[in-house]
């Protein structure tokens, strides 16, 4: 579907580029409501979601939607029409989506790729991927990543506790998750082996940088001679990577820059069948899967 050539209102930060991953919609540590509120204020020429953007793995046990998480959708879904350019890299929690990459279709006038490629205003080639593939628990052990998913779950629940302690004590949030991560000497190693091989494949096939998000860690440096650039998370650090009109690439932490409350409590539990994004993303969904099977007929028995 093309979206119309009209400009939605102006907000107060225009940036040529944002970048926005793991946001996990349909869980309840999803920051909808921080991450409705940047979307607001942002317009942009390009719009690239990199990868579990959707919880898929939610889906059959406890399915959370909101009026933020359904603001959230909204707003996407408005600036696809006025002419943003929404590309949407699948990751491991939403690889329903992957299904649909032969088509190379558009849903709601989002395009949904496998990897992107993007030119930044000063001549910067970007590879833009989720980064599972670089992953070898999603990859060879899905039980022992359905574990980790359970157990990091687990730990944002304690780590709300946690903090509601320390804030009657006088303490500021600090995430005792991301902590713990950062504690143990293999999450270490396997974060800095996880930017080493994106930031590697990125430079053999000769990208100037690479985007991606996945281990829920905002990072920007150099790696091995390639930028390296991890747009974070949604659940915990509230972060996206913009790109300013002059090429000038930017890690925004939404909830330090607004002296936002990670305790505050999500919204009421919104009838997601009733919100009416929700219905026209699985109308469109559904008929590029009627496609889907039109172009693949089952063979008939011997």
């Amino acid at each position: 579907m093309t979206g119309s050539s009209s400009q939605p209102p102006r907000g107060p930060h225009v940036y040529r580029t944002v970048f926005i991953s793991d946001t996990h919609l349909g869980t309840r540590g999803c920051r909808a409501e921080f991450l409705a509120d940047f979307l607001k204020t942002v317009t942009c020429e390009n719009l690239f979601l990199v990868g579990d953007i959707l919880d898929g793995w939610r889906l059959k046990r406890s399915w959370f939607w909101d009026h933020y998480h359904d603001k959230v959708l909204r707003r996407v879904l408005k600036l696809a029409r006025h002419g943003t350019n929404v590309i949407y890299v699948p990751g491991n929690h939403d690889e329903m989506l992957r299904k649909y990459l032969a088509l190379g279709i558009e849903v709601c006038g989002v395009k949904i790729q496998l990897e992107a490629e993007h030119l930044t205003a000063d001549g910067k080639r970007l590879l833009i991927t989720h980064g599972d593939q670089f992953d070898s628990v999603v990859r060879h052990a899905r039980l022992l990543a359905l574990l980790g998913d359970w157990a990091y779950e687990m730990a944002l629940v304690v780590n709300r506790y946690f903090n509601m302690v320390r804030l009657k004590l006088g303490y500021p949030y600090w995430s005792l998750s991301a902590w713990l991560k950062l504690q143990v000497k293999e999450a270490v190693k396997a974060i800095d082996r996880f930017e080493t091989a994106l930031a590697d494949d990125a430079k053999a096939r000769g990208f100037d940088g690479v985007v991606c998000g996945h281990i829920h860690h905002a990072e920007m440096r150099m790696v091995n001679g390639v930028m390296y650039m991890n747009d974070g998370d949604w659940v915990e650090s509230c972060t996206a990577l913009v790109e300013h009109l002059d090429g000038r690439m930017e890690l925004i932490d939404w909830v330090a820059r607004n002296k936002l409350s990670m305790l505050a409590k999500p919204g009421a539990r919104l009838n997601a069948a009733k919100s009416a994004a929700v219905r026209e993303v699985a109308a469109q969904l559904s008929a590029v899967t009627r496609e889907l099977d039109e172009a693949s007929p089952v063979p008939a028995e011997l």
